[in-house]
């Protein structure tokens, strides 16, 4: 599987996309204190997931573990997004987990 973008490469091939990312989504919307860091990349890793977004799920696992989620949560969280998002996308998202070592 290729990997996403990472953000030298976004800033490189999408320099507007890339500033709204860190203008918008991290210096704003992850900082918003009504969610804890932590709730935000649960809930972000849930909705690749479900939406089979496995490109972005390697940045966001290492991000969720800087966030305090072990290695036994994500895998819990993608065993019970197996009963809502499908069971493809929850061995996807485990494979992935897996790979990356987390």
């Amino acid at each position: 599987m290729s990997h996403s973008l990472d953000r030298e490469s976004l800033e490189r091939v999408a320099p507007k996309l890339a500033e709204l990312t860190q203008q918008v989504l991290f210096a704003d919307i992850w900082q918003r204190s009504t969610l804890t860091p932590r709730e935000r990349s649960l809930l972000t890793l849930a909705t690749l997931t479900a939406l089979g977004r496995d490109r972005q799920l390697p940045w966001h696992l290492h991000f969720a573990v800087q966030n305090g989620l072990s290695q036994e949560e994500l895998v819990e969280l993608f065993t019970h997004l197996a009963f809502y998002a499908g069971w493809p996308a929850a061995v996807s998202a485990l494979t992935v987990l897996e790979q990356e070592s987390i």
